[in-house]
């Protein structure tokens, strides 16, 4: 709740609410009036680390990371909320602070669409640091990330307390299940290393099954562990109604 203005004295006025300076001054008792103080701050966390440019459904993971945010952020604006934006890899490499405005946002656009990060690795804790640092006010923050990283709960825990914090883990299906297909050079977007993988033979192809699982659910418990409201978007399939349904929930 916000103060709004005072006024005189009403049959029925809640006394604490009673202003008694102005009261002395004009000799008549004068009420604080409150209303509640709609205007929200959207944090956008937004993970630019090399593994988001992989993608085989026709988008990459950072494609579908920035029309996400896209939505978010035009949402935002047409709610007269503020909106800000911290780029990070395994460090921060952008901060945008919090604005209103379509310029504002058409900035924030930009930059999704042309940012090119320093560092490849990630670091979400890192990132939810530096949001309990620079945001003092309580605000919505949205972490998008593929959630290629670990020990990150505790920061989780903590960014959860002070802010609302949702997590969007956007995925590609290639991530979860190898097809056979020969033999394929990988290359690790954020380290840079490359290995042959013979995806011909079936113990090869369940084994990165079972990794991606184990992966897939490190992740879901430790946002589950931090009270965290999350979704997995997949780069196969539309991004709307899995975000419908989030806010769905929330507003239940």
């Amino acid at each position: 709740m916000a103060f709004s203005e005072v006024r005189e004295y009403q049959y029925g006025d809640d006394i604490r609410n009673i202003d008694w300076n102005v009261t002395a001054r004009f000799n008549h008792p004068f009420v604080k009036i409150f209303e509640e103080e709609r205007e929200l701050t959207v944090m956008l966390l937004i993970d630019v680390s090399g593994s988001n440019s992989f993608g085989t459904q026709g988008q990459l993971k950072q494609d579908v990371v920035t029309e996400i945010a896209a939505v978010l952020s035009f949402s935002a604006i047409n709610n007269n909320d503020k909106v800000g934006v911290i780029f990070f890899s395994d460090e921060v490499e952008m901060f945008i602070p919090p604005k209103k405005g379509r310029g504002h946002i058409l900035r924030i656009i930009r930059e999704l669409l042309e940012f090119q990060p320093k560092g490849k690795g990630t670091n979400i804790s890192e990132a939810l640091r530096y949001l309990n640092t620079v945001i003092k006010k309580r605000s919505i923050a949205f972490l998008l990330s593929d959630m290629m990283d670990e020990g990150y709960e505790d920061s989780m825990k903590i960014a959860n307390r002070k802010h609302d914090l949702v997590a969007m883990r956007i995925y590609d299906p290639r991530e979860m299940e190898l097809p056979s297909m020969g033999f394929v050079e990988f290359v690790d977007q954020e380290t840079g290393e490359t290995q042959w993988v013979n995806t011909w033979s079936k113990k090869v192809r369940t084994k990165y099954k079972a990794e991606a699982l184990r992966q897939h659910a490190r992740a879901r418990d430790a946002m589950r562990r931090a009270g965290v409201d999350n979704i997995s978007i997949s780069t196969q399939e539309p991004y709307v109604k899995p975000l419908m349904g989030l806010f769905k929930k929330r507003g239940n």
